[in-house]
């Protein structure tokens, strides 16, 4: 299955899961947060899994096993996208998932005070 389609098939539960939560008192954010996703979801099927930013996903390990899985920072602009705000393309939603992804793949910063692990101990 191509790494656009594994996208899309991510981000259409999303979308059915706002649609599920419209309500009138909403003020129609749900509505169109579902309304980005699928939007979302329709640019990625017409993409080549040779776009910078998906071989940059790939790279982030974003597709492992045959699904997508942009990480827990991903899935919290998955999440959230259109919702508060109805800036922001579907390329920049793919954007913005694969530097989040990329900054999963930064070395965690060592806090002043703990120890250091030793290497070859053990």
């Amino acid at each position: 299955m191509p790494k656009t389609w594994m996208i899309a098939d991510y981000l259409r539960p999303y979308a059915q899961w706002r649609i599920n939560r419209a309500e009138a008192r909403d003020d129609g954010r749900n509505a169109r947060a579902a309304i980005g996703l699928i939007d979302a979801a329709a640019y990625c099927l017409q993409k080549d899994d040779s776009e910078r930013v998906i071989v940059r996903m790939a790279i982030a390990g974003c597709f492992a096993l045959g699904r997508f899985n942009p990480g827990a920072e991903g899935e919290r602009i998955v999440r959230s996208w259109h919702y508060e705000d109805h800036r922001g393309s579907p390329a920049e939603l793919l954007e913005a998932l694969a530097a989040a992804a990329e900054r999963g793949l930064q070395p965690v910063k060592a806090r002043p005070g703990l120890p250091r692990p030793r290497v070859g101990a053990g």
